[in-house]
């Protein structure tokens, strides 16, 4: 059956001359209709370089602003509109106006994983793959970062500025344990320790590894070690075997899946070509302030 809907949309895609984004935590059938699968970071570039009209963004919906925000002449469609990231929705920008009256001098970094209205309130915005560059070559010695205070604590190894972080986290990786850790180690010590640096600092502490989606790719294919631990979305393991085939992936602790990636199903992408269903639209207001903020990340990058 998904065979059939995969070549549905590949005539719709045609059709339409849209194009497919994915992200590397979507169900392994999404992944498998990608044109561009990645990370925060590999989408948003193809997002604003790309020339096709039509982009159906197989994420959650701040992908999707990201996407619209860096192509505004462009349709940018995302499968299910309640595929949404809790952590994302953590930062505020009324709260991030008042914490930047609280400290006048600094800037503010924000990691892409936030809303439009966030991103128009930050100097520039960043990845976990960029974050450590973005924020050592800003010209502040105090930076504000929000969302994600996992990664914000990851930052602050690099570097000897201040970094005020807000206090928020995702939810699937807050679940990794030490104890899980632990365990993992006990069970298999011939195994590389690989995570996100969205995990707890006690778990990033803990790794032999700590990489981006795009690093753990990366690491997966430059590695001599045959098996691998990770800590990220389960979604991602996927990926990780697919195409390193004669290495063993196994997930820390239990797998742990993120809700709103695993919203989108493969008839949603048939509706979304079909019926141009849902199409995500920013405010130019917002978006030409969030616009600065994320086109200062791709320089970055």
């Amino acid at each position: 059956m998904n065979e059939d809907r995969a070549g549905l949309i590949a005539a719709l895609k045609k059709n339409k001359n849209a194009l497919i984004l994915v992200h590397n935590y979507q169900r392994p059938e999404i992944q498998d209709i990608a044109d561009v699968l990645g990370d925060s970071l590999d989408l948003s570039r193809k997002a604003a370089n790309d020339d096709h009209p039509v982009i159906v963004f197989c994420g959650v919906h701040f992908m999707a602003e990201t996407a619209k925000i860096l192509s505004p002449d462009k349709t940018v469609l995302l499968p299910r509109l309640n595929a949404g990231c809790p952590m994302a929705e953590m930062a505020d920008p009324e709260g991030l106006k008042r914490l930047k009256a609280e400290h006048p001098g600094a800037k503010v970094v924000t990691y892409v994983n936030s809303t439009a209205r966030v991103k128009a309130e930050s100097d520039v915005c960043c990845t976990s793959a960029n974050a450590v560059s973005v924020v050592k070559n800003i010209d502040a010695d105090t930076v504000i970062f929000a969302p994600d205070r996992n990664l914000a604590s990851w930052v602050q190894r690099f570097t000897d500025k201040k970094i005020i972080p807000w206090d928020g986290f995702c939810y699937v990786h807050q679940r990794f344990t030490v104890d899980e850790v632990r365990k993992a180690r006990e069970a298999h010590p011939d195994a590389v320790f690989l995570v996100h640096p969205e995990c707890p600092k006690e778990v990033a502490d803990l790794a032999d590894e700590v990489r981006s989606t795009s690093g753990m790719l990366r690491f997966a294919g430059e590695t001599a070690s045959p098996k691998i631990i990770v800590g990220t979305e389960e979604g991602m393991l996927y990926r990780l075997k697919k195409e390193n085939p004669g290495k063993i992936f196994l997930t820390l602790g239990s797998a742990k899946a993120c809700r709103g990636m695993k919203t989108t199903h493969i008839q949603d992408v048939v509706l979304a070509l079909e019926k141009n269903r849902y199409a995500i639209d920013v405010p130019e207001s917002v978006a030409a302030r969030a616009r600065l903020a994320l086109e200062r990340m791709l320089q970055y990058a």
